[in-house]
């Protein structure tokens, strides 16, 4: 599990619910099909092990603000159910945990658990888990959804 290098094709589910742009976090650069994320001061960012970050969705386009300040470049976000690889071992999401959270591995990758480390959850909610198949983890990934709350 590693975050995103390149564009992602991530499937979808369904129609995708809404398209919504966002200012990109500094020094950010977004790849096609991670998953987005609102970071502490209202910018979007590819998801991380983090906590205090609101899933947004998934990103549209890749837009690379990598030498930008905050704000100096936008992106697209799509909400809906998409595809993202699925965490291992004792974080491995399975059928039994449909319509329960996951949680932000990095852009690509949810996991069961908030990976608690001195008593304190490491990562920030992911969405809803829809389905999961051989190729990872559906999930619903929307900030109106409530699943971060």
């Amino acid at each position: 599990m590693t975050a995103l290098t390149k564009n992602r094709n991530t499937p979808s589910r369904g129609t995708v619910r809404a398209v919504r742009g966002y200012p990109l976090g500094a020094a950010a650069r977004a790849f096609a099909g991670g998953i987005a994320v609102l970071n502490a001061a209202g910018f979007a960012v590819p998801a991380t092990t983090a906590t205090a970050r609101i899933a947004l969705g998934r990103f549209a386009a890749e837009v690379d603000n990598s030498a930008g300040a905050n704000g100096a470049a936008s992106v697209e976000v799509e909400r809906g159910v998409f595809r993202f690889d699925n965490s291992a071992d004792a974080d491995l999401i399975t059928l039994a945990d449909v319509g329960k959270r996951c949680y932000l591995v990095d852009d690509q990758t949810v996991a069961k658990t908030g990976a608690v480390v001195e008593s304190a959850a490491t990562r920030s909610v992911a969405g809803y888990v829809d389905d999961v198949d051989d190729q990872g983890v559906w999930v619903l990934l929307d900030p109106t959804s409530g699943a971060s709350a």
